[in-house]
């Protein structure tokens, strides 16, 4: 998994062979076939390792957060930020790569939208000034934007400083959810 971890980043899914992932791994092509059924399946599980994690990190922060709208948004998106931009192989591989792979996680990339959305809906539940539109489809714009906003930042050859990034989604969502 270590292996995949860096060649799905970098040069990318459809650029790795299972061989390269063997060859990097030191494993034979038999060790690989008896853990995966093949190289979807591996990205499948580092795919949603990586959600997992940041669900856990970011469902953490929220309940640390102050109990206001404006400090549930700037706890939820700084940990989430902060997380997929820790590691760019995990960045690239919950933003690009997800997307790059076709159907291979569309499945799995729905199921993390899916929970990011219960995330944003649960967090803004309470405050009356975010209940003014559909809570879901809300929650599925606010995702879609700080995906376009890490995809910018994955793909810039200067990327923008990661507080400016955190700013921007901050204010994005607090638009968005209705906050001060």
């Amino acid at each position: 998994m270590t292996a995949a971890y860096t060649l799905y980043a970098k040069p990318g899914f459809s650029a790795t062979t299972i061989e390269r992932l063997c060859s990097e791994a030191r494993i034979s092509n038999r060790a690989f076939y008896e853990c995966f059924g093949g190289r979807e399946e591996l990205l499948q599980a580092l795919h949603e390792r990586c959600v997992e994690e940041s669900l856990a990190v970011v469902a953490k922060a929220l309940q640390d957060a102050p109990q206001t709208l404006d400090g549930r948004i700037g706890a939820g998106v700084r940990a989430y930020m902060e997380f997929a931009t820790a590691d760019w192989r995990r960045a690239r591989i919950m933003h690009l790569e997800v997307r790059r792979s076709g159907d291979v996680l569309a499945a799995s990339r729905q199921r993390a939208v899916s929970s990011f959305a219960r995330l944003v809906e649960e967090a803004s539940a309470e405050f009356p000034q975010a209940a003014k539109i559909d809570r879901h489809l809300l929650a599925l714009g606010v995702i879609g934007a700080l995906q376009e906003l890490l995809i910018e930042w994955i793909l810039a050859e200067e990327p923008t400083e990661l507080e400016e990034l955190i700013q921007v989604a901050v204010h994005i969502c607090g638009r968005a959810l209705g906050a001060s």
